[in-house]
């Protein structure tokens, strides 16, 4: 087995890439899969799976929770299957389609939901809270002002209860030359809420 542990943190190298396709570094996934606060029989939505570090991640921690990577892209949807097969994660079903359209044909509904970027993403959102269980929480990544903005007000405007907002400050020691230095992430807004 590529990862024998209990604990979420499997570094980013162990991880298939395709250039271009964005990875939630190790970091960034603890505070993700902490914020979304999954239950051993969560239905989990994770839309704009990327890489699929927060399906793999999620179903090895949960492996009786129902998982579901939603990618518009077909070359990525197929990476994220690799990865899952990589790491034997056996309770994520991959679906090809873009949010929001593709949401109301899923299947079981979800209490828990990752957004992680996309486009229109306030839109996203508000059809992703429509089909959230009550008592479900929501979680969505933001690299920059105006989605931090958008996404918040999203928020607001679905009345979510609960709301958190944390900014990643990740600093990695790298070496560099004959030097070991710390090299900074970028940072990245994680915002969560719950419907209630």
């Amino acid at each position: 087995m590529l990862w024998s542990y209990k604990t979420p943190g499997i570094p980013d190298q162990l991880f298939e890439r395709l250039p271009g396709i964005p990875l939630s570094k190790k970091e960034v996934r603890l505070l993700l899969i902490s914020a979304l606060r999954m239950k051993p029989d969560s239905v989990l939505w994770d839309i704009g799976a990327g890489t699929g570090t927060i399906p793999v991640e999620t179903g090895l921690l949960c492996p009786n929770a129902k998982i579901i990577a939603i990618e518009r892209d077909q070359e990525v949807s197929g990476l994220i299957r690799r990865n899952c097969d990589r790491f034997e994660v056996k309770n994520v079903k991959v679906v090809e389609g873009s949010a929001p359209g593709c949401l109301a044909t899923l299947e079981p509904k979800p209490d828990r939901i990752c957004l992680e970027e996309g486009k229109p993403i306030k839109e996203i959102l508000k059809q992703a809270w429509e089909f959230l269980q009550l008592e479900g929480r929501i979680i969505a990544t933001a690299n920059n002002l105006e989605s931090l903005y958008t996404i918040s007000e999203g928020l607001s405007e679905l009345q979510a209860r609960n709301i958190e907002v944390v900014q990643s400050g990740v600093n990695r020691l790298e070496t560099r030359g004959i030097n070991q230095t710390f090299a900074a992430l970028n940072p990245m807004f994680i915002l969560s809420g719950e419907k209630l």
